[in-house]
């Protein structure tokens, strides 16, 4: 039988940082919940990348945009900008930046087990 769990990103299971990012991970069983902090003029494809040597983001995201503006550029070339309040679903194979000079603080339900580990 399942049963209640409670954990507070603010006293996470797990950091993990890179260059302008972390992420605070709580996992709960079978599902792993992240608050992700980008920094300005954080973007994928120079912090990421190198860790996971992949040509684009193979993470699927399921996100609520705390604070900040952030593009993503789809391998196909569909693009959208996410802002606070907005969220959204990412599937696999995109690069993504911070837009301006504001960080980025995103939740995701879906992507961040795996999501830049070195």
């Amino acid at each position: 039988m399942a049963r209640m769990q409670k954990k507070n990103l603010d006293s996470p299971d797990e950091t993990r940082t890179f260059e302008k990012g972390k992420l605070e991970l709580a996992n709960l069983g079978e599902v792993t919940i992240g608050r992700a902090t980008l920094e300005p003029g954080w973007s994928w494809e120079k912090c990421v990348k190198p860790l996971v040597k992949t040509d684009s983001c193979q993470a699927p995201h399921t996100q609520y945009i705390v604070s900040g503006r952030m593009k993503v550029v789809m391998d196909d070339g569909t693009e959208e900008e996410f802002r606070a309040g907005d969220a959204l679903a990412v599937p696999p194979g995109h690069n993504a930046w911070v837009v301006g000079n504001e960080p980025v603080v995103a939740v995701d339900f879906t992507g961040f087990k795996d999501y830049a580990k070195k």
